[in-house]
């Protein structure tokens, strides 16, 4: 197991333990206990804790900073729609499967729809299509499957 994934097990369990599903942790102090330098920190932070992975982060820099992560707790039909809603013109498969990961664990899709959605929005089911538009075809493929879930 990496640096990377040490860390964020670190954080995921200190926030499952966390009042109220919000941690709230000082950067440098991370930073010393896994023996790294700040922007480690804010890598992980960034990949594994982001919107679309159903949380909210917010930081602060300098002497006093902080990096506050809360777990994003909503019903199944508001996470459908926030989904839908946030989904741009493209969207990468790294980013499909993370979301569809999210919704999956979020209980808002059951786990063979998730599945086949995934199969669904894949390249290889992309494939016959040109490979500067799957991005566009995924992002479409995605917004109206989800709103039939809705």
């Amino acid at each position: 197991m990496g640096i990377t994934d040490l860390i964020a097990a670190f954080l995921q369990g200190s926030l499952e333990e966390a009042e109220n599903g919000v941690l709230e942790i000082q950067r440098s102090d991370l930073a010393q206990r896994f023996n790294c330098v700040p922007s480690q920190i804010n890598y992980v932070v960034s990949t594994r804790f982001s919107p679309e992975r159903g949380y909210i982060v917010e930081s602060r820099r300098g002497g006093n900073g902080y990096i506050r992560i809360t777990r994003v707790r909503v019903d199944h039909q508001t996470a459908l729609m926030h989904v839908i809603n946030s989904l741009g013109d493209t969207l990468d498969y790294p980013s499909a499967r993370a979301i569809l990961g999210n919704l999956f664990h979020a209980g808002a899709l059951e786990e063979g729809a998730a599945k086949m959605l995934l199969a669904a929005v894949s390249d290889k089911s992309l494939g016959a299509a040109p490979k500067e538009i799957r991005d566009s075809l995924r992002a479409d493929i995605l917004k109206n499957t989800l709103i039939l879930q809705v």
